[in-house]
């Protein structure tokens, strides 16, 4: 078999949906004649820790190299929970960050990341380097293993990197140090892989040195594996369901649906009262505040993080499937879990605005898209489904739109993607 070394700082036990694209891409590679060894992060305090997510990468004999390195999350140890902070203060100390470290926190973690891979690489042959950003930190360490080895480099872009939906630049300096050390970089890179269109093109604008060939889309996707072990929770209640998994940040807000369900309440009672909505994953207490703000106690049902099989569980037994996006700066932005709501081929309520998501959504078919902040479109977007569901009428998704996304066939285009600089080599 060929051998990939795949550097990652997100990877099981660590949870949330950053992790599962290396994941999955680790555990099927092994279909196309490709054995990965990934070097990720040692035993770190988070937001979350998913066990059964490492046990499915260890089913799959994936061989995992973990290593420390100072940074925020090393601080506390054992995989222990973090709690997430109050939002001011979390984007308080996000900012700090941002204005010390260059490209982020993570600097650390990646030069102990390249001296492990440094070691690996001068005692076992491989044939392709890989790695998984955000953080951006190892990219520089994987050029320098590139350099030295002699292998070819492919990166995979989550997000973006400079103009990234979350990027504070707090200085002139900062903004030409960001853009400058990404040009250096891509400029060594063998492939570019990137999860949507938007981003291939805002790259190709902002570095024109890049041919439309360097860059090859390979969308988030699903497990259709994990949809074949899950079977629906007994239904136990004739509401339509409605299920949001994932957590809250920044401008990501529950509270323009729920000031919606709110005025719902009011105005058609008897249509609301047909509602509940179930929210999965870090809530955060500030959002609390809206639920009883507009009386919905008993519309909504909070869940703490769960297991990965358990979400799937929880989406698959849900009726319509919740997602938003706020307006700025969230063109580029494909959110991972939209990926399995797709697997799930439920109908999906998205409050998004223009831009990458908004696109795979209309493809999808089965979706009622608003804007994220129009709470009298919102409104009568829930009201509209309920009448729907009340007379079996829910939209059904394109089916080939969905076939494409199973992660084994995305694994399947990455494996020709690093085959390409075999047969270069030949």
């Amino acid at each position: 078999m060929f051998k990939v070394l795949i550097i990652a700082y997100y990877f099981p036990p660590l949870g949330l949906s950053g992790v599962q694209r290396t994941l999955k891409f680790a555990k099927y590679l092994s279909k196309y004649n490709w054995e990965p060894t990934v070097i990720t992060t040692g035993d770190v305090g988070y937001f979350a820790h998913d066990f059964s997510l490492l046990k499915e990468a260890e089913n799959a004999q994936i061989k995992i190299i973990r290593t420390s390195g100072l940074h925020p999350n090393a601080v506390v140890n054992s995989y222990k929970k973090n709690k997430m902070p109050n939002e001011l203060l979390r984007k308080v100390l996000n900012r700090i960050s941002q204005t010390i470290f260059i490209p982020d926190n993570k600097i650390f973690w990646a030069k102990a990341a390249y001296i492990k891979a440094r070691e690996l690489l001068r005692k076992e042959r491989f044939d392709i380097i890989f790695v998984s950003m955000p953080p951006f930190s190892p990219f520089k360490e994987a050029v320098k293993l590139k350099e030295e080895f002699g292998l070819p480099l492919v990166v995979d872009y989550r997000d973006l990197w400079f103009g990234n939906q979350f990027a504070f630049y707090p200085t002139p300096f900062h903004r030409i140090k960001h853009k400058g050390m990404e040009e250096s970089l891509l400029r060594e890179t063998d492939r570019v892989i990137v999860v949507n269109r938007k981003i291939k093109e805002k790259l190709l604008i902002q570095y024109p040195f890049l041919k439309f060939e360097d860059i090859t889309i390979i969308p988030h996707g699903y497990d259709s594996e994990d949809f074949a072990v899950t079977s629906p929770e007994p239904r136990e209640s004739d509401k339509v369901i409605f299920t949001y998994a994932g957590a809250f940040y920044e401008k990501l807000t529950p509270k323009y649906l729920l000031k919606a369900l709110g005025i719902l309440w009011k105005e058609s009672p008897d249509v609301a009262s047909q509602i509940r909505f179930q929210f999965i994953g870090h809530f955060r207490k500030q959002n609390l505040k809206y639920v009883r703000k507009y009386k919905l106690e008993d519309s909504v049902i909070i869940y703490d993080y769960v297991e990965h099989l358990e979400v799937i569980r929880k989406i698959v037994s849900s009726d319509v499937l919740w997602t938003m996006l706020p307006r700025e700066r969230m063109e580029n932005v494909t959110p991972g879990k939209l990926y399995e709501y797709f697997g799930a081929r439920k109908p999906i309520f998205a409050n998004i605005p223009n831009g990458a998501a908004k696109m795979d959504l209309e493809q999808y078919g089965a979706a009622f898209i608003t804007p994220p902040d129009d709470v009298q479109m919102i409104k009568n977007t829930l009201k509209n489904i309920v009448i729907l569901f009340n007379n079996n009428k829910l939209p059904s998704p394109n089916e080939e739109f969905v076939r494409k996304l199973d992660r084994k066939l995305l694994t399947g285009i990455l494996a020709k993607e690093f085959q390409q600089f075999l047969r270069a080599e030949v």
